[in-house]
C-alpha cells in the first residue's frame, strides 16, 4: 500500500505581509501536488495537521482546500486529515459525516468521547487501519477520559491511544500533530515554528506498536526516534531560517507485509518562488545582482553600509526585473561598532573629529553631505575636543549623537 505524507499545509498563509494564496504560491504546490498524485497513485493522502494556517482560515484558503481533497477524491484516493494546533478541530471536521462517503477522513474533537476516526483500507496484505489523533492537549485527554490526573502531554498521547481498540497484530498507521522527542532531544526549530521548545513534549516510545507514524507541527523533515516515525515537513519554508532545513516535499510511504521494511521516499515539489538569504558588501550584493537567479523570496543584509533610499530602489527594483521579491532588507553596519572605530586605528586617530562627523552625517542623511553652518559648528566642537586638557575623555558615540540632534534641529528650522 502506498501513501503519500504531507503536514504543515498552513493554507492561507502570509509571510512578511505576502499573501502565499494571493502570490500564486500555494496555488501553485496544490497543482502540481495533484500532477504528482496522478503520476504516483497512492492508496491514500494523509495531511498530519495545520491544514490551515489559523482556526477562522480566510475564505480563499477553504477554497483551496476543497479543491485539492474534491480532486483527490475524484481521482480515487483516500484522504485522511488531522487538525493541528492553529487548526480548529470543530471547524476543519464540519460536514466530516458527508464528507466520509467520498472517503475522506477527518479527526474530530475529543471532548465527548475519545475514540479516535479510524478507517481500514485492503491491499493484497491485508488490511491497513488509518487512525486520526487531533493536537492533543493534556486537558482534552482528561475531559474526554474523565481523568483529572493527567497533566502532561506525553501521559494525555499514552492514555488517549490505549483506549483505542488497535490490533497491533495486522497494520496500523497513526497520523498526529506533536512534539514528538527522543529522549528529550529535539530538533532545531523553523523561525515561522510558533511551539516553544520544550513545550508538549512526547517521547517516540507513545507510538510503540504503530507501524508508521505520519507527524506534522515540526517544518523540518527527519524521523524521530526510529524512521518510521517521521516528520514530514512543511511543503514550502515559510521564514527564512528554514532555508537551512532539508530539502522539503512529501513523503511517498510504501507498506508491504506486516513487519516488512517499509520504504519512504522523499517527492520534491518545485517551489514557484524559492527563499534565499544573500549577506555581503555592497559590491558583493551587486555583483551578485549581475548573475540573478529567477523567482525568489530574498532576504538581504548589507554589511558595509546602512540602506539609504537610492540602494533600497535599487535592490527592489534589480529584484522585480528578475520574478523576485526583497522581503527582507537590512544594515548590520554601525560606524561606531566597527573594529576600526573601537580600536583606534592610525587612520582613525589621525582624521579630524569634524572628518568623523561629515562621515557620520553622510551615511545617516542618504549620502547628502553636512551644508556650510553644520560643518562650521563641528570645526568650533572639534577645535574645542583638541584643545582639552590630557587625560580628559576622548569623544564618543553620545557626543556624536547629541550634535546630530543639533543639526537636525537646524535643518528643521531652515524648512
Amino acid at each position: 500500500m502506498k501513501f503519500l505524507h504531507l503536514a504543515d499545509l498552513h493554507l492561507g498563509k502570509s509571510i512578511y505581509g505576502t499573501s502565499l494564496i494571493d502570490s500564486g504560491d500555494q496555488k501553485v504546490w496544490v497543482e502540481r501536488f495533484l500532477e504528482m498524485a496522478e503520476r504516483v497513485k497512492p492508496d491514500a493522502v494523509v495531511m498530519a495537521g495545520d491544514v490551515y494556517d489559523r482556526g477562522l482560515p480566510p475564505g480563499r484558503a477553504a477554497q483551496l482546500l476543497n479543491r485539492l481533497v474534491t480532486l483527490l477524491a475524484d481521482r480515487g484516493i483516500s484522504v485522511f486529515m488531522t487538525a493541528g494546533n492553529h487548526d480548529s478541530v470543530y471547524h476543519l471536521s464540519f460536514l466530516s459525516q458527508l464528507l466520509e462517503a467520498r472517503d475522506v477522513y477527518i479527526s474530530k474533537p475529543l471532548e465527548q468521547s475519545p475514540e479516535l476516526v479510524h478507517r481500514t483500507l485492503e491491499d493484497g496484505n491485508g488490511p491497513v487501519t488509518f487512525w486520526l489523533l487531533p493536537y492533543l492537549y493534556p486537558a482534552m485527554a482528561a475531559q474526554a477520559l474523565g481523568d483529572a490526573q493527567i497533566r502532561d502531554y506525553d501521559d494525555a498521547v499514552r492514555k488517549i491511544l490505549a483506549v483505542q481498540p488497535v490490533d497491533f497484530r495486522q497494520r496500523n498507521v497513526l497520523i498526529a500533530h506533536q512534539n514528538v522527542t527522543a529522549n528529550g532531544q529535539e530538533a532545531e526549530r523553523g523561525g515561522s515554528e510558533s511551539m516553544v521548545g520544550g513545550v508538549g513534549q512526547v517521547d517516540y516510545t507513545a507510538f510503540d506498536g504503530f507501524d508508521y507514524v505520519a507527524l506534522g507541527h515540526i517544518h523540518s523533515s527527519y524521523p524521530v526516534g526510529r524512521e518510521t516515525i517521521r516528520y514530514a515537513g512543511s511543503p514550502l519554508a515559510y521564514h527564512f531560517n528554514e532555508t537551512r532545513q532539508p530539502q522539503k516535499g512529501p513523503l511517498l510511504v510504501t507498506l508491504p507485509e506486516k513487519g516488512g521494511e517499509i520504504r519512504i521516499e522523499r517527492m520534491e515539489i518545485e517551489p514557484l518562488h524559492r527563499m534565499r538569504e544573500i549577506r555581503g558588501t555592497y559590491d558583493e550584493i551587486r555583483a551578485e545582482a549581475a548573475h540573478p537567479r529567477e523567482n525568489e523570496y530574498l532576504k538581504i543584509t548589507l554589511t558595509d553600509r546602512r540602506i539609504s533610499p537610492p540602494i533600497a530602489d535599487y535592490l527592489h527594483e534589480t529584484a522585480r526585473a528578475h520574478g523576485s521579491t526583497v522581503l527582507e532588507l537590512s544594515s548590520e553596519y554601525n560606524a561606531f561598532t566597527g573594529d576600526a572605530v573601537l580600536s583606534g586605528t592610525r587612520e582613525m586617530r589621525e582624521k579630524p573629529v569634524e572628518a568623523l562627523f561629515a562621515d557620520f552625517y553622510q551615511e545617516r542623511n542618504s549620502g547628502v553631505e553636512a551644508d556650510e553652518r553644520d560643518m562650521e559648528l563641528m570645526t568650533l566642537v572639534g577645535g574645542m575636543t583638541r584643545d582639552a586638557a590630557p587625560g580628559q575623555r576622548e569623544p564618543e558615540e553620545k557626543d556624536f549623537r547629541r550634535i546630530l540632534d543639533f543639526v537636525k534641529e537646524q535643518e528643521a528650522g531652515r524648512k
